[in-house]
């Protein structure tokens, strides 16, 4: 068993430094091109149709960037040349905790702020570039003798933190940001993974041992820096402790990744990668494979159509082990017209991947018929794109996994003839017929199976009517918030007495939020509810003349009448509201008598007309953090109960953050067994709402289960609901590929020679 390579007997900074600094000119040359894609995505979302508020919030968004653009590219600039004067000090430098100017805190929440979205952004590029800069760590640590400083610039997280510091300090906001986290997560993904990979070359070229076969450093609180030992080709111990199967999905698939790279590493060396004669002749010859499978495309149907049938199947099954071996047979066929060592292991390891989606039991038969026709329209992107290996976000691995996440709950008897099954054979062959454009007809298709996805999953008719139920929950509790912010908004510069102003809060916000989920916003008895907190305000301020106090007499019953409408609408029993209503009437009684001043006619007036059209003045402030959910208020809502539906509601379980960003990045059409109540059932999860809050989930006999955020969290964390396929199918396959030649190492080698 080889031992690793003993660091240098002196720390070799300066190559360090040559890395830190070859970096900073990589970013920096690339922050005007960043700058100017973040700028086409929002003109993007300009030109998009939508609400008026939306298309509105799009166009501002646009403004302020570009009023902003060139103030952040500078001081990005400038912040980059900061952060490399500060890397590679022995000390960790402290990270930047301060507030924005004209605050004084000793760690605001602005910042905390701004670390976390720096830490998510740096995850989702690491992981976009491949997990390469940590290798890149490993060796940089090994030339140094000490791990790097917790803002080293060869740290993603530092730039990531970098740009959303000074995007806040040039007076962006935080929710522009936000909007823009997709675009910059694949531009910052692609620029560090070119980043890296011109790093490892340098390091390549100065000897440094490549990361696989170095030890990995820990820290020691009492000797400091140790190494721990690992035989070169072996991962490094994993931390003690269980590790939850989400987590562990994870770790595999970056270690999947990087034994993929090392593997194909002598190929690509082999190759070459520069310039010159050779590389010119590489390519040429790449190209004319590329042409070559590109002129095979439109026989691809026709050469499906004349597999043999399963026996006893009759022509209704391809007969999957004669498949197998007919595409093991083209791939050596195309092998052979490989001229190109890089070329001739690309196709081994695609043609492993696809052996081992044949062979996928939980897939039906039929679907990985179709996914075995994707063989060759992947190859031609993985000759071309050499990153679909490495990179576990590319457009072809996402839509194999997506398409594959769907059908695991499906046998051969529900799934031949279905409407799935049809979608997925549509889009297979729509890719078939363009075999020139690469990676953009599997995006493309990507986007269409996700459009068809939101239809698919939500047409059964029992599923649309809980969905439909469930949206208006979210609305009415999202509106109970809105109504309640612009209520204190209205009054709270009127002389209102603490009773009524925590009756309007507190139920009467209700009472109109569903008057306007029920009836609409403009119905006459929503109209009728909004008048009455006008009223109820006037009735509890000063009557100095005759005239009023009369008023109020004449007006009194029928005010009170809307009350208890209103609180018998939201399902307040008959003894509370005579109680409820008792506090109202003796605080009116005493307002009655009051020498204080009364409230202006013309203030109730604009409040009155404000309350009317309440919608038009309401932002998305103050969203519900979690939705209360339950039985009950679903059928206070409806009126009916909803048969075929279990409602699950909110825990107090503490919950690990990570868990909630698991249960909000789910995708709907994934498979699940649910574990609840001590029986396991296979579920699908079908929806969630617009803020993620409640999420809904069905078995393919119509049962459904509708749980809050809070609750799918906890269920993960515990393995009450587990993931039937957190890996992905080409995950997968690629790590079977791996296993095989692995075990029969020959196999790859006798391509490169």
């Amino acid at each position: 068993m080889a031992s690793p390579p003993p660091p240098p007997a002196a720390p070799a900074t300066g190559l360090v430094r040559q890395a830190r600094e070859q970096l900073a000119q990589l970013l920096t040359r690339a922050l005007p091109d960043l700058a100017a894609r973040m700028e086409a995505f929002l003109e993007h979302l300009a030109d998009q149709v939508g609400t008026q508020r939306e298309m509105q919030a799009h166009r501002a968004a646009l403004e302020r960037y570009r009023a902003h653009q060139a103030a952040w590219v500078d001081a990005c600039r400038n912040a980059l040349a900061a952060a490399l004067a500060a890397s590679g000090q022995p000390a960790p430098a402290v990270r930047s905790n301060a507030a924005l100017p004209g605050t004084f805190e000793l760690l605001s929440d602005e910042a905390i702020e701004n670390q976390i979205q720096a830490a998510r952004l740096a995850l989702a590029t690491d992981e976009l570039s491949g997990s390469s800069f940590e290798a890149l760590r490993l060796r940089s640590q090994w030339l140094q003798h000490r791990e790097l400083a917790a803002c080293d610039l060869l740290r993603p997280e530092t730039f990531c933190e970098l740009l959303v510091n000074q995007w806040r300090a040039s007076g962006l906001p935080r929710t522009d940001l936000h909007n823009l986290t997709a675009p910059l997560q694949s531009a910052l993904g692609e620029l560090l993974q070119g980043a890296s990979e011109a790093l490892h070359q340098l390091y390549d070229d100065h000897g440094v041992p490549q990361a696989e076969a170095l030890a990995v450093l820990r820290r020691n609180p009492d000797t400091g820096m140790a190494p721990l030992q690992t035989p070169a080709g072996q991962s490094p111990a994993k931390p003690a402790g269980p590790m939850h199967p989400l987590l562990r999905a994870r770790h595999r698939a970056q270690e999947v990744v990087q034994q993929l790279r090392h593997l194909l590493a002598p190929v690509t060396r082999l190759t070459g990668s520069g310039t010159g004669a050779g590389a010119a002749a590489h390519a040429a010859a790449s190209q004319s494979l590329l042409q070559a499978l590109a002129e095979q495309g439109p026989g691809e149907a026709r050469f499906y159509a004349d597999l043999p049938s399963a026996p006893g199947m009759g022509g209704n099954r391809v007969d999957l082990d004669q498949l197998a071996r007919t595409l093991r047979q083209r791939s050596n066929a195309w092998k052979l017209q490989a001229t190109v060592p890089s070329d001739r292991a690309a196709i081994e390891v695609v043609a492993l991947m696809f052996q081992s989606i044949l062979a996928q039991d939980r897939i039906p038969p039929s679907v990985r018929v179709w996914f075995a026709r994707l063989q060759l329209p992947v190859l031609r992107v993985a000759l071309a794109e050499p990153e679909f290996f490495s990179n576990l976000q590319h457009p072809a691995r996402l839509l194999i996994d997506r398409m594959g996440a769907c059908v695991l709950g499906f046998d051969a008897t529900n799934m031949g003839g279905s409407v799935l099954e049809a979608e997925i054979a549509r889009l297979v062959q729509t890719i078939e017929q363009f075999p020139e454009t690469g990676q953009r007809v599997f995006l493309l298709a990507h986007q269409e199976f996700e459009k068809f996805l939101a239809g698919y999953l939500t047409q059964a008719q029992s599923k649309a009517r809980i969905i439909s139920l469930v949206q208006q929950v979210e609305e009415k509790e999202t509106l109970t918030i809105q109504y309640t912010i612009e209520l204190r908004r209205l009054l709270q510069d009127m002389p209102v007495r603490a009773e009524l102003r925590n009756f309007l809060f507190r139920d009467w916000a209700e009472v109109l939020a569903l008057s306007a989920v029920r009836m609409g916003a403009m119905h006459a008895q929503t109209q009728a509810f909004k008048q009455a907190a006008s009223d109820l305000v006037w009735a509890g301020s000063a009557k100095p003349t005759r005239e009023q106090r009369a008023q109020l007499i004449r007006s009194l019953p029928q005010l009170l009448q809307c009350l208890r409408e209103g609180l018998t609408l939201v399902g307040m029993p008959a003894s509370v509201q005579a109680e409820q209503l008792k506090r109202l009437t003796d605080t009116l009684a005493e307002a009655f008598i009051a020498k204080t001043a009364a409230i202006a006619p013309e203030d109730l007036e604009a409040m009155a007309r404000r309350l009317s059209h309440l919608e038009d003045f309401m932002t998305s402030d103050g969203l519900p953090a979690d939705t209360p959910l339950s039985a009950e208020n679903i059928e206070m809502l409806l009126g009916v109960d909803i048969a075929g539906l279990q409602v699950l509601s909110g825990t107090a379980q503490p919950v690990d953050p990570t868990m909630h960003e698991w249960a909000r990045a789910l995708q709907p059409g994934s498979w699940f067994t649910l574990d609840h109540n001590g029986a396991s059932v296979q579920v699908q999860y079908a929806w969630h709402s617009r803020q993620r809050q409640l999420h809904l989930f069905a078995t393919l006999d119509g049962q459904c289960y509708l749980m809050p955020l809070q609750r799918l969290a906890s269920y993960l964390q515990s393995g009450l609901l587990l993931w039937h396929d957190a890996e992905g199918v080409t995950l997968r396959a690629t790590r079977d590929a791996l296993a095989r030649l692995e075990a029969n190492p020959e196999r790859l080698q006798a391509e490169i020679l």
